[in-house]
């Protein structure tokens, strides 16, 4: 069977090649130019792959350039994203001191703007140092304060920086004056001090005082070293005493010392 299929099929072949032999001239030519039409695709393709794949193969990058490339755009990102991060602290900054210079022409003392350096971490929350010392004309006992209240007084001073002791230390002791009762009393650190800073304790009110919370403390004016009038808290529990001849409120600070990056100083 398959033999037989064989021959047939070389019949025809001989068949077909006897016919264009005898075909006429013009349609071998025609015959000729439909096959080359058919195939010549595919011989563009087959162009078209071997030209893109020289081209992959020229634009081919090896792999140390690309490792190094991608290292330096590594490092120009880190910078860039450091430069936005210092643009962004730069304008905090300025914000913040707009603010601090709009209210130092409205208050009556002469001020010194003054910026936190250190902290000792052993004493946070008691005291710090800042940038400003005898060579600014600042003195032992200088009050310092901020827009929002009093921060504490100048304990020690150096020739370009001084220590400060903040309200709620022991060695810095505020005469305050009851805005609203004017009642008299000293601001002191008090049992809550150890675990809150920014409580301490109102003392030597008589024991029929009519403080009450919520009640706003300034200084008094009294013993010397704060001027009168800077806000010093807010009193948030009052025990009326029995029997004794003073009581004592709690206070919150006006001014929280453990987010303070400048300060003003009272110039003698």
């Amino acid at each position: 069977m398959f033999r037989r299929q064989h021959y047939i099929a070389l019949g025809l072949v001989a068949l077909l090649a006897l016919v264009l032999l005898n075909l006429p001239q013009i349609a071998t030519t025609r015959l000729k130019l439909a096959l080359g039409s058919f195939f010549l695709p595919l011989f563009g393709l087959s162009s078209a792959s071997q030209s893109i794949g020289q081209k992959v193969v020229d634009t081919a990058i090896p792999r140390a350039i690309l490792l190094q490339q991608f290292d330096e755009l590594q490092r120009t990102n880190q910078q860039l994203r450091l430069e936005v991060t210092q643009l962004q602290e730069a304008a905090g900054e300025n914000a913040r001191l707009r603010q601090q210079l709009l209210w130092q022409q409205r208050t009556p003392w002469k001020l010194r703007l003054a910026r936190v350096t250190s902290r000792d971490p052993a004493n946070w929350w008691r005291t710090f140092q800042i940038d400003v010392g005898t060579r600014h004309g600042i003195t032992n006992d200088a009050p310092v304060l901020i827009v929002e209240g009093l921060v504490g007084r100048v304990q020690q001073t150096g020739y370009t920086h001084s220590q400060v002791a903040l309200v709620g230390d022991p060695g810095c002791r505020v005469a305050v004056l009851v805005q609203e009762t004017r009642e008299q009393g000293i601001v002191v650190p008090g049992a809550a001090t150890a675990t809150d800073p920014t409580m301490t304790d109102l003392v030597y009110l008589p024991a029929n005082s009519a403080v009450k919370a919520g009640q706003n403390l300034i200084t008094s004016g009294l013993g010397g070293v704060f001027p009168k009038g800077i806000a010093v808290g807010v009193v948030v529990e009052f025990q009326p005493s029995d029997g004794d001849l003073h009581t004592t409120a709690r206070v919150r600070l006006a001014v929280n010392t453990g987010r303070l990056e400048e300060v003003w100083v009272i110039a003698p």
